[in-house]
């Protein structure tokens, strides 16, 4: 069901209702292995916490509205306030041991006006429901081909730092989590607000689009709009309140299935 886009300060108000108790996202019960070695997550008033079970994630990452299959490839272009920008991201045949689990490696390279501003690599791995968890990132901007900051880098496990689910197995309305906890350095939250919608970027036009926003109580008067498409994923990426930004699918390529 379409609903006319929020304004900026009713999305922060809408937030700020949902911090307290962020983490929602419904256990789908997906396939013959979900059992109790299944990732679980506590949110109370003394803080987030996770329970993980390596056993409890697999190998490939097919969640539909986030599938991050080798060798699969999106690029973006986008204009910021800074200028124009061109992000590439490719998901790389290797992977990375986080908390005993083994994570699909996700290289993210972002241009401004055609030199390089900023190189991260992800972490990412789906749990036997089919959540996709983020276990963290090494990252770095850029400036003269040199780089001037790592801030924001973390990874889980280290130095208290815990993974989040940046992508539910079966998207519905009002589902909202902690997409990564990194205290005062990665803290970002997602809320899915609408499901079922037709978008279109300059790549093609789609249906069953979900609309994401996401927020940090780090940046609290920052609010950015993320759409996935179905068997695509990253599809537009908006900037509703806090600056100028906004990134459009120009092309796709799937990894191997």
């Amino acid at each position: 069901m379409h609903r006319d886009r929020p304004r900026a300060a009713l999305v922060v108000a809408s937030i700020a209702l949902l911090t307290g108790a962020c983490t929602s996202v419904r256990d789908t019960g997906r396939g013959p292995g979900a059992t109790a070695s299944v990732p679980s997550i506590r949110e109370t008033p003394g803080g987030y916490s996770v329970e993980i079970d390596p056993q409890g994630f697999v190998e490939r990452i097919d969640n539909p509205y986030l599938p991050l299959l080798p060798g699969s490839r999106w690029r973006l272009k986008g204009k910021t306030a800074d200028g124009r920008e061109v992000d590439t991201i490719t998901v790389l045949g290797r992977t990375r041991q986080v908390m005993g689990v083994t994570t699909t490696v996700v290289r993210d390279v972002v241009r401004l006006e055609g030199s390089l501003a900023e190189k991260t690599w992800d972490w990412f791995a789906q749990d036997l429901r089919g959540n996709v968890w983020y276990f963290g990132e090494d990252t770095a901007e850029y400036r003269g081909g040199e780089v001037v900051s790592r801030a924001g880098a973390w990874e889980a496990g280290v130095n208290g730092a815990l993974p989040g689910i940046v992508m539910p197995a079966d998207p519905a309305v009002n589902d909202a989590s902690r997409q990564e906890f990194a205290s005062g350095e990665a803290e970002d939250m997602g809320w899915v607000v609408q499901t079922g919608v037709r978008a279109t970027v300059p790549f093609g036009s789609f249906d069953g689009v979900i609309r994401i926003l996401e927020w940090s109580p780090l940046e609290p008067r920052i609010v950015a709009e993320k759409l996935y498409a179905p068997g695509v994923g990253f599809l537009a990426e908006e900037a509703l309140s806090g600056g100028l930004e906004r990134f459009e699918l120009v092309g796709f390529t799937p990894g191997r299935g």
